[in-house]
C-alpha cells in the first residue's frame, strides 16, 4: 500500500518545487529568462567560460535538455560560445552583457520567492528545513552513483 501524496515525501518535495517554480517563472519571465535557464545562469555568473559538459553535471540534466537549453540562451542573446583554446572540439559558454545586467534582478526575485515560501517557518526551522533537504539529495546522490 502507498502513501497518501499528503504524507509522501516525494509528493511534498515536488509539489514544493512545482509551486516554487510556477512563482519564479512569473517573477522571472519579465526578464527573458525561464526555470530551465536559471540555473545555468547561477552556474554562469559564478564562473564563465564553462563547457556543456561541465554544465550538465553541475545543473544535473541530460545533455540532450542542456543543448536546448543553451541554444536558447543563445538566441535570446544571454550566452555565447567561444571555441575552447586547448581544446577545438570543445566551446566555451560566457554570458552577454545581457546576461551578466539579469544577475542582481534576477537572484533577488529568487530570494524573495524563497523568503515568500519559508515565511510560515521560524528562523531555526527554516534552517532545519535547508539541511534535512540537503542532507535527503546527498544521500539520494551517492545511492545512484551507486547504481
Amino acid at each position: 500500500m502507498s502513501a497518501p501524496p499528503n504524507t509522501s515525501p516525494n509528493a511534498l518535495v515536488n509539489h514544493l518545487a512545482r509551486l516554487f517554480a510556477g512563482a519564479l517563472q512569473a517573477l522571472i519571465k519579465p526578464m527573458g529568462l525561464s526555470t530551465g535557464a536559471f540555473p545555468i545562469m547561477l552556474h554562469l555568473w559564478q564562473k564563465g567560460g564553462l563547457t556543456q559538459r561541465d554544465l550538465v553535471g553541475l545543473v544535473g540534466v541530460e545533455q540532450a535538455m542542456m543543448a536546448n537549453s543553451l541554444a536558447r540562451m543563445e538566441r535570446d542573446g544571454l550566452i555565447q560560445r567561444r571555441p575552447d583554446p586547448q581544446d577545438g572540439r570543445a566551446k566555451r559558454i560566457w554570458l552577454t552583457e545581457k546576461g551578466r545586467s539579469l544577475q542582481q534582478q534576477a537572484t533577488s526575485a529568487a530570494q524573495d520567492e524563497n523568503l515568500t515560501v519559508l515565511a510560515g517557518l521560524s528562523h531555526e526551522e527554516s534552517e532545519q528545513l535547508v539541511r534535512l533537504i540537503r542532507k535527503a539529495i546527498e544521500t539520494s546522490e551517492v545511492r545512484q552513483k551507486g547504481s
